[in-house]
């Protein structure tokens, strides 16, 4: 439990953990540092499809790193969750059911068509937000100073996550209200 709420508090401070580090020590004490801690939630994590992400964005680290240098990785990280974001939503808009319809089946078991339909609209806003945000982060990534990497992805990117999620709990409420 203890190592659950470290590892959560870590991947949330992924960002400031990084600057950090790359400003006090060298890039390659921060890369195993990074990719310990990565490697430990990827193995606690219980989702199936979230550990996947996780380790799939471990592996991109790694062959980034060896590449094009530890620092290079060490940002190119929520890149990299972003796109395997948007490989498991977009994949899902194949399957029987959307990652979304999957996660409202869990509270509404029978969920009425037009519910499904709503889902999958969802789902689809989710890769759309993956894409742009993934884009963002590359940007900084590249081409932005650490600490315009730093506010996006350490603050901005949790921001925009939040604005859409409430979006989408307000929209749902009032479709929810017409039905």
């Amino acid at each position: 439990m203890i190592l659950k709420i470290i590892v959560v508090i870590v991947t949330i401070a992924y960002p400031f953990i990084v600057y950090f580090g790359l400003t006090h020590f060298d890039s390659t004490v921060v890369m195993f540092f990074i990719i310990t801690l990565l490697t430990i939630k990827g193995l606690t994590e219980k989702q199936h499809n979230t550990r996947k992400v996780i380790f799939v964005a471990v592996f991109g680290v790694l062959v980034i790193a060896y590449f094009w240098g530890n620092q290079q990785g060490l940002k190119l990280y929520p890149v990299l969750v972003n796109a395997a974001m948007l490989l498991l939503f977009t994949s899902s808009l194949y399957a029987k059911q959307s990652i979304i319809e999957r996660m409202a089946r869990l509270k509404k078991p029978d969920l009425p068509e037009s519910g499904v339909q709503y889902t999958r609209k969802v789902t689809i806003v989710w890769c759309i937000f993956f894409t742009l945000n993934g884009l963002i982060a590359l940007f900084t990534a590249l081409w932005a100073s650490n600490k315009v990497w730093l506010f996006y992805n350490g603050f901005l990117a949790y921001v925009l996550i939040g604005i859409l999620v409430i979006t989408e709990w307000i929209v749902r409420y009032r479709v929810k209200q017409r039905a």
